[in-house]
């Protein structure tokens, strides 16, 4: 890796340090090549188009889209005529809407007959919304969209990606990412795992987080590597994909490693021996797992610790030869990790206490919450929210959140916002939303209400169901007389998981 990945820090000086005919992004349901100089002529013409629409820098580009090469083309242009603003496709409505308000969203992109829903949030809230359309040569453009326009180069203090990450207490906090933050992480990620334009990702993580767009996507595009990108993952297929694609590493959460497990028994996939490494992340890696998947899949596993704050990456298990640490997420990549008690003062090697970070990936603050920016960031370093300890190696062992987010296979969703759609129902006086253990997912999303008219189950699951995206529907409702609290009347969401577990 000779050329210039340490000088990129845009997107835009991202996608241009691989040759041009190169090959940057793989179709594998299609079998379409798209080369890096196809993507930069797409990626430059759509953020022209988007110039031409009347986006400014600043202004956020929501899309609603599934995995492929629009979601990668529209993102990289988004970023650079404005912001990107990657909505879940499984949103409803309300959920979009809020989106969209929350975002100051100016435009709406989605394919053609699809995503009706946030087409009808956006409508509804006098957000255009355009379709993106695929000609014969494979190149996306927005359908009828005007030209003449020339969007400016972005600078590395421009906001590239606008996410949000739930607390378990208010409505989710936007995360602003500057262009510098994500180059930086994706630079991390190349440098840890040695990353090359030999190296084909199978992302299979969706391009509307940043495990799948900055550690599966943008790392491998710095590093001048390919990028097979299916529309969804399948585990019928995944090991003839990774076969057919030549793939050399994959990234996934827990769960998709559990599946492909649970398919594979005992016997090695075919395909499997391209494989350099796999990677996990999203969530916890129990050591038997990673053993399991080491053992059947004959390849390392190395786990990782990313957050959206960070613009993913902070910590991983290295490559082989060096030592990787079941039970432990490695140490920092490029990122410094300190363990922090609450008075702000800073732990020595084996105590435990609040993970902290500070590092060129990091965001300086969330975006107009002084509040949360107040409790995140102590003496320059971020507050994790989560609890550890690092050993004598400096590897970093997880060993709870102090955050009260549920963690359903990746997916953090935070509690308050299912307690308010609950609420909204007119038959309950009282929720709380929580999760409960789950063989597949880690965590499932439950809940216990408290009634003041009749209503039962089935009727309050349906009725998040047309409020709620499906991996944030509580699939257990406990109907119940009195919510535990404590003696000074707090819910505290453990202990009523904890209540209704053993009842």
């Amino acid at each position: 890796m000779t050329f210039g990945i340490s000088n990129s820090n845009t997107l835009l000086e991202l996608i241009q340090v691989a040759p041009a005919e190169q090959t940057a992004i793989i179709l594998p349901e299609s079998g379409v090549r798209v080369s890096y100089q196809q993507l930069r002529d797409q990626v430059t013409a759509m953020a022209n188009a988007l110039a031409s629409l009347g986006i400014k820098k600043g202004e956020r580009v929501a899309t609603s889209l599934p995995n492929g090469l629009a979601a990668i083309v529209s993102f990289l242009a988004a970023s650079i005529a404005g912001t990107a603003a990657p909505l879940n496709p499984g949103y409803r409505e309300e959920e979009v809407s809020f989106y969209l308000e929350d975002t100051s969203a100016k435009i709406l992109l989605c394919l053609p007959d699809d995503a009706a829903e946030a087409r009808q949030a956006a409508q509804a809230r006098g957000v255009p919304s355009h379709s993106l359309e695929t000609d014969n040569a494979g190149f996306v453009r927005i359908a009828g969209a005007p030209d003449g326009k020339i969007a400016a180069a972005p600078s590395p203090d421009d906001v590239a990606l606008i996410l949000h990450t739930s607390g378990s207490t208010g409505r989710p906090k936007r995360v602003p990412l500057l262009h510098r933050n994500i180059t930086a992480s994706a630079r991390n990620i190349v440098a840890h795992y040695a990353l090359s334009p030999d190296d084909v990702s199978l992302c299979v993580m969706p391009l509307f987080h940043v495990h799948g767009l900055v550690a599966s996507t943008l790392s491998t595009l710095l590093s001048g590597g390919t990028v097979a990108v299916p529309s969804k993952f399948n585990a019928l297929s995944f090991w003839r994909t990774v076969r057919d694609t030549k793939a050399t590493w994959y990234s996934a959460v827990p769960t998709i490693h559990n599946l492909l497990l649970s398919r594979a028994g005992e016997a090695r996939p075919a395909g499997v021996e391209g494989l350099k490494f796999i990677r996990s992340c999203s969530a916890s890696l129990p050591a038997e797992m990673m053993d399991h998947m080491e053992r059947v899949f004959g390849v390392a596993v190395l786990e990782a610790y990313g957050m959206t704050e960070a613009s993913h990456q902070m910590a991983s298990n290295p490559k082989p030869p060096e030592v990787r640490k079941p039970g432990s997420v490695g140490p920092g990549t490029g990122v410094r990790i300190g363990i922090m008690d609450e008075a702000g003062s800073l732990l020595a090697t084996g105590e435990r206490g609040e993970v902290v970070i500070q590092g060129p990936n990091v965001v300086s603050g969330y975006e107009n919450n002084p509040e949360a920016n107040a409790k995140s960031f102590t003496n320059g370093w971020f507050r994790t929210g989560d609890q550890g300890f690092l050993d004598e190696d400096g590897y970093l062992r997880l060993t709870g959140r102090l955050k009260e987010l549920i963690n359903r296979g990746g997916e953090k969703i935070g509690p308050r916002e299912i307690d308010e759609v609950l609420l909204s129902h007119p038959a309950v006086a009282e929720a709380v939303c929580f999760g409960i253990p789950h063989p597949t997912w880690g965590e499932e999303v439950a809940a216990a209400v408290v009634l003041k008219d009749a209503a039962n189950e089935a009727e309050i699951v349906a009725f998040c169901k047309e409020r709620l995206a499906e991996f944030k529907r509580p699939k257990t409702i406990y109907i119940t007389k009195a919510i535990p609290r404590t003696a000074t009347g707090k819910i505290q969401r453990g202990a009523v998981a904890k209540a209704f577990a053993e009842a």
